[in-house]
């Protein structure tokens, strides 16, 4: 089911500057930090957006779905070709830009994020009539609990296949 989410925290992205950092290489994948620029490229391959929900220096689970998953070659074959990725980070030792931590508020708020980690696959677009960005929500992802061990990258991607065959569909 598509769900379209209005985005009235994206005035906030049009009028604030660049990140100082708008991404960072990872274990051979470019993660956005700035929405404008995940959509910017979103939007020039066509490939949804996937908002990784994570505290990077606290949240356990988000460090296993990195290792389990995101450090997998099948995940980072399919990430290069699917998907534009995202890292929406809470941490609790280290301080983000003001602007980081508005975006990342909310993207939280506006996705109903409760846990860590949380995937949300998602499109933008801008309303032409009012020139506000609207969201569409694909769908959500978690930890792949009850994935066979070492196969955790099967399950996910099977998941996250299905939501992308739902968009397509």
């Amino acid at each position: 089911m598509k769900q379209l989410l209005s985005a009235l925290f994206i005035c906030i992205m049009f009028a604030a500057p660049s990140f100082a950092q708008s991404s960072h290489m990872e274990d051979g994948l470019e993660w956005y930090t700035d929405l404008m620029k995940a959509q910017e490229k979103s939007k020039a391959t066509n490939r949804p957006i996937f908002g990784f929900f994570t505290g990077s220096d606290w949240c356990g689970w988000c460090h296993k779905l990195q290792a389990d998953v995101f450090s997998k070659p099948e995940f980072k074959k399919w990430a290069k070709e699917k998907v534009v990725l995202l890292e929406l980070d809470f941490p609790r030792r280290k301080q983000l830009p003001q602007e980081t931590m508005q975006q990342n508020a909310s993207l939280q708020q506006a996705f109903q994020v409760q846990g860590y980690p949380t995937v949300w696959l998602f499109t933008m677009d801008q309303d032409k009539s009012t020139q506000k960005m609207n969201i569409n929500a694909l769908g959500s992802l978690g930890y792949p609990a009850g994935s066979e061990r070492g196969k955790e990258q099967v399950t996910f991607l099977n998941n996250a296949n299905g939501i992308l065959a739902k968009k397509q569909g």
